[in-house]
């Protein structure tokens, strides 16, 4: 699945969602189709147009208020290679051989593209 971290300023932003301990949860208003396939899979977040990292998903648990669903995550976001995506509302599936690979741990963040960057160069056909 994928989704806008939405409201983050920065990646030193999105990043720092993940400090501290226990699960994340994010709220849906629906309850994915195929919300069983995904639980053990992850979440990739999209920052600044591309792909930036993820989050292994724990579960979905419905809420008391309104019918709307929690998405509960680990609070972790594991680094990938930027990967160019379009914003978008709400969330999206992402095929597995679609996702981008974990980066490795000697590779710094540093090394990593802008997501404006990415998205020209996947434009012009060079990542």
């Amino acid at each position: 699945m994928t989704k806008i971290a939405f409201g983050a300023k920065s990646l030193e932003e999105v990043m720092s969602w993940f400090d501290g301990t226990g699960e994340m949860r994010l709220t849906t208003r629906y309850l994915p189709k195929r919300h069983e396939e995904m639980t053990g899979g992850s979440l990739y977040w999209i920052y600044d147009h591309a792909i930036i990292g993820r989050s292994p998903i724990i579960g979905f648990e419905q809420r008391e208020d309104n019918g709307r669903w929690w998405i509960k995550l680990k609070r972790q976001l594991i680094q990938v290679e930027p990967r160019a995506k379009r914003a978008h509302q709400g969330w999206r599936y992402l095929r597995e051989e679609d996702a981008p690979r974990d980066l490795e741990a000697t590779e710094m963040q540093g090394d990593v593209l802008p997501g404006k960057l990415v998205k020209e160069l996947a434009r012009l056909g060079l990542v």
